[in-house]
């Protein structure tokens, strides 16, 4: 039994909220980067596409260093690298110093939040875990709904380089707390698996070739496309050929043999592609022609995060009920319809009606988020556990990475369409709008996996059964 379970869980959500933050604290500076920078919107989304694709890069790893270094000094160790990489970010000079110095942040980045989820459902017991999941889930996905706020105040105030210096105090204070309440984890058994070097590489390559060919699109590179788009193909197969072989695969993809699994893994993608595609517009927009500043476009995104922090623990107890169907359902829904109402903004529209579609959204992300969770580790085995947890993050940062190298590529697209009959500032809102229509069309598409979700306690699986 935890002896502080609680600060256990703080601690946790801790590294977790810092590396979350990360994903949407840099939106709302975009803008202020981009004219610092003087590069094109197609250049400065590499600030966020290098960081995701980073992260997925990372985290297949997590499975060999927890059984060879520990969850403790792998949480510790990743939440440095992190707070390290945070540093350099804010002291770069031109874009490509920033590329690379996020590149380096999602070093530790991508092991944060899988690692504290796979120690979160370890340690707490069944009947506690949904609820567990969803204040976890709260500092994973308060983050992103805080963000764009305090981005907003950091960027007008300091700087954008203030928005990485906001994760040093952060990091060193996570550090401590993990050496005073998680080092019950040092006792836990290690081992020296043999590292799957053949197999990391053809996963690289398979997430490398799928973000050239979906980045490329719009370059109308016929042959590179193909080769690219063949490439991911025969290098996914390789894997999973590969992994159904060796005993201890990179990547244990036996997890897909689970139904429930299934389902709320492609949630995940849909959801991701959605989410992180259209989200990545709408400082755009606000700062665009509705001609919002940096603060008051981060302030707009506040109500968010507020309905988020109201919801997301109602969500995880229903969670633990065995509700997960219908709260899903609702929850995309809900989402969906965020996405369209994010598309009516225009000139003179309300500030009631832009925080109407904030306060929307931070409800059905609330319940979106732990229900699937929580049903996606309870389809696996005790022994799976990291691999479902690594998995949840590696095909949330591929479908977001994906997502915004698809609507930046539709964005182009649109872009060029309106140009011919309007002026530039103009084409570019329509080009948005747009955008949002898209991806409350795209997240509507998880409600096909939804419906097979169960609506009743799932048992997990016995440590000795198969998955």
């Amino acid at each position: 039994m935890l002896k502080n379970p609680t600060l256990v869980l703080i601690t946790l959500m801790m590294g977790t909220s810092m590396a979350a933050i990360d994903s949407s604290i840099v939106n709302v500076s975009l803008p202020v980067i981009r004219h610092q920078f003087n590069v094109g919107l197609d250049e400065v989304e590499w600030v966020i596409t290098a960081y995701m694709i980073s992260f997925t890069l990372f985290i297949p790893l997590i499975s060999f260093m927890k059984n060879r270094i520990g969850y403790f000094y792998l949480y510790a160790i990743s939440v440095a690298v992190f707070t390290a990489g945070s540093l350099l970010c804010s002291l770069s000079h031109s874009l490509p110093m920033l590329v690379i110095a996020r590149v380096i942040q999602a070093g530790g980045g991508g092991a944060i939040t899988p690692t504290s989820l796979a120690i979160l459902s370890e340690t707490f017991p069944q009947e506690k875990r949904g609820s567990a999941i969803g204040w976890w889930g709260l500092g994973n996905v308060m983050g992103p709904a805080l963000g764009p706020t305090l981005g907003g105040v950091l960027t007008h105030y300091f700087g954008w380089e203030s928005v990485f210096y906001v994760n040093i105090p952060i990091g060193i204070a996570t550090i401590l707390m993990t050496y005073r309440y998680l080092s019950f984890l040092r006792d836990q058994p290690r081992s020296k698996p043999s590292f799957d070097i053949r197999g990391f590489t053809w996963f690289a390559l398979f997430i490398v070739a799928v973000q050239y060919t979906v980045s490329t699109i719009s370059k109308k590179k016929e042959v590179p496309e193909t080769v690219a788009g063949c490439i991911a193909v025969a290098s996914f197969l390789y894997l999973y050929i590969r992994s159904a072989r060796r005993p201890q695969p990179l990547l244990d993809l036996a997890v897909f043999r689970s139904g429930d699994f299934v389902h709320s893994a492609i949630i995940v993608v849909i959801r991701s592609v959605a989410l992180f595609g259209g989200m990545f517009f709408l400082p755009f927009l606000l700062q665009g022609l509705l001609g919002y500043t940096t603060i008051q476009s981060g302030l707009l995104m506040l109500p968010n995060a507020l309905m988020m922090l109201v919801a997301r623990p109602y969500a995880g107890k229903k969670a633990d009920q065995g509700l997960i169907r219908n709260i899903s359902v609702l929850g995309i829904l809900l989402v969906s319809l965020s996405m369209y109402l994010f598309s009516r903004l225009d000139v003179g529209t309300t500030i009631l009606m832009i925080v109407l579609p904030m306060l929307v959204r931070g409800l059905g992300i609330s319940f979106l988020v732990a229900p699937v969770s929580t049903a996606l580790l309870n389809s696996v085995s005790i022994q799976q556990t990291a691999t479902a947890t690594s998995m949840n993050s590696l095909l949330q940062q591929l479908g977001g990475s994906i997502g915004i190298a698809v609507f930046g590529v539709l964005h182009q697209f649109i872009y060029s369409h309106y140009l011919t009959k309007y002026s530039a500032p103009q084409a570019e809102h329509f080009a948005l709008q747009d955008g949002f229509v898209v991806s409350a069309v795209v997240i509507a598409l998880a409600l096909i996996p939804a419906i097979r979700l169960p609506e009743k306690r799932v048992i997990r699986v016995k440590e000795n059964s198969p998955a």
